[in-house]
């Protein structure tokens, strides 16, 4: 299938490694440039290094920074002359229970994990185009809440009810807005806290066991999917909080 890809610009928030790397390879495979970012300024050379400067470009931001979104924006249409959809990601908020979280902590998380993703998925569709995407990365906690993770099981299914409320709006203009619930996959993160716990081998296999596949997930099957959804061979999908978890949720 062609997804329509090729010379598309895609701007990819928190994406010089990760879920965000891997969408952003995908995309380039397929013919797309991109833009990417994250707050590590090596983090993004390095990305960029090995998907091509040909077909990226990075920006070390922020986005909990109010100016950053309309820097991206400036710096897909500067350095590719357009812009085509966007994917926004930020890092998960201090793990704990939602009762131990203090003020503050709830505070900051609400700027950076909720009002910076509102505020990124906001600038980037009012940008796109006739036929433009956004794409929200939050998590099954949207769902169904997860252990430990009082914070995220509070703002992330909020921001998935924000991309349909922006589907909404959008929608009559062309522009595509829609919210990504990944589960459990093999990033670097993953692999140092399973090589951090005292049997790696048995850590993975028990977390593999809770999943109806019975393996945890590889970034690059995240990003296939990530792409096509961003892609215009998605046209007729928005507003829709798409499950890649092998099957994880056990809610429709």
């Amino acid at each position: 299938m062609d997804l329509g890809l090729a010379d598309r610009v895609y701007i990819l928030t928190g994406a010089s490694r990760g879920l965000g790397f891997a969408t952003a390879r995908a995309l380039v495979g397929d013919g797309a440039r991109v833009v990417i970012s994250s707050r590590s300024a090596d983090s993004v050379d390095e990305a960029v290094a090995e998907l091509g400067a040909s077909h990226a470009v990075g920006v070390a931001a922020d986005l909990s920074d109010p100016a950053t979104p309309r820097e991206l924006v400036d710096a897909a249409i500067e350095r590719f002359g357009r812009l085509d959809g966007a994917l926004v990601s930020v890092g998960g908020p201090t793990p704990g229970t939602a009762a131990s979280m203090t003020d503050d902590q709830w505070r900051a998380a609400f700027d950076t994990v909720f009002l910076g993703s509102v505020r990124a998925a906001r600038t980037f569709a009012s940008a796109l185009p006739e036929g433009g995407a956004v794409g929200l990365v939050l998590s099954t906690s949207v769902k169904t809440p997860l252990s430990g993770l009082g914070l995220s099981n509070g703002f992330r299914p909020g921001l998935a009810m924000v991309a349909k409320d922006m589907a909404d709006e959008f929608g009559p203009r062309g522009v595509r807005v829609l919210s990504i619930l990944p589960g459990r996959f093999m990033t670097g993160r993953n692999r140092e806290l399973f090589a951090a716990s005292e049997d790696p081998a048995a850590a993975m296999a028990e977390a593999a066991a809770g999943i109806p596949l019975r393996r945890i997930g590889e970034p690059s099957e995240y990003g296939r999917v990530a792409a096509f959804l961003l892609s215009p061979a998605a046209s007729y999908v928005t507003g829709a909080a798409v499950s890649v978890d092998g099957g994880s949720l056990r809610t429709l």
